[in-house]
């Protein structure tokens, strides 16, 4: 199982997460791409970092919402979306490029994310986006990430029907519906706390199971844990789960 966190969501003068810290600890970044964060300094930086430690590189696009950082719905047309997808896919595949870093996958961001849960039109186009991305030098084509849910075979054969392979990712510190969907943080326990968030990650690597809030046990298919650096507790969190599956690892050879 991989970790992925979201970086490089700085934005001018303003600071967001913890790069340096917690690039060392991952295998998977998904670095913001100017429309919810970052900025061509931070994308730099940010893949600098990502070559340093040996991590693959991803988009992470978003809706064109920098105030509201991405994390608000828009009500773009399939065409806009299919466009400013492939902008920001390019500028962070070109901005790698300038380094020898070559793009691996795509994650959306925020309101984009949920609503490509949520809404087939929305993941359609964005499937179709990522798959019609041409990639450079032989790379192999790109991945789509998304959230292991219920449907995820369905997801499988939509992505399928483009040629497209995915990667299913699980959320270390969020507490899960019956449905597999994430609970609404405006819920309580919608946020697991440290102790809460270790037991779902070990339930996670030993079981491919996570518990839902009501106590249903949910099999999820699982490539990648997500996992947040915005803070010195984030990034302990990022090394103990590291240690969890390093050690679950270490069983299976």
């Amino acid at each position: 199982m991989l970790l992925n966190c979201d970086l490089g969501e700085s934005f001018g003068s303003w600071t967001m997460g913890q790069d340096e810290q917690a690039m060392p600890h991952i295998d998977q970044a998904n670095i913001a791409c100017g429309f919810h964060a970052g900025d061509p300094l931070v994308m730099s930086h940010t893949l600098a970092l990502a070559k340093q430690h040996g991590v693959m590189v991803g988009a992470h696009p978003a809706y064109p919402d920098l105030v509201g950082f991405g994390r608000r719905s828009m009500n773009c047309s399939q065409g806009e979306i299919m466009a400013f997808m492939h902008y920001q896919m390019a500028a962070i595949d070109g901005m790698a490029a300038c380094q020898g870093l070559a793009l691996s996958y795509v994650k959306p961001h925020g309101a984009l994310y949920n609503d490509m849960m949520a809404k087939q039109g929305v993941r359609q186009v964005i499937m179709q986006a990522v798959s019609s991305y041409p990639t450079r030098n032989n790379q192999p084509p790109l991945k789509l990430m998304l959230q292991a849910n219920a449907q995820a075979d369905e997801h499988i054969r939509e992505a399928q029907s483009l040629g497209l392979e995915l990667y299913f990712e699980a959320f270390a510190d969020r507490a899960y519906e019956e449905d597999g969907s994430l609970m609404a943080r405006s819920k309580p326990g919608a946020v697991l706390d440290h102790k809460a968030m270790l037991k779902q990650v070990q339930q996670l690597v030993n079981t491919d199971t996570v518990t839902s809030a009501s106590g249903t046990t949910l099999r999820l298919k699982v490539d990648s844990l997500c996992v947040h650096g915005d803070n010195a507790a984030g990034i302990a969190a990022i090394q103990d789960i590291g240690l969890i599956i390093n050690n679950a690892h270490a069983r299976t050879i």
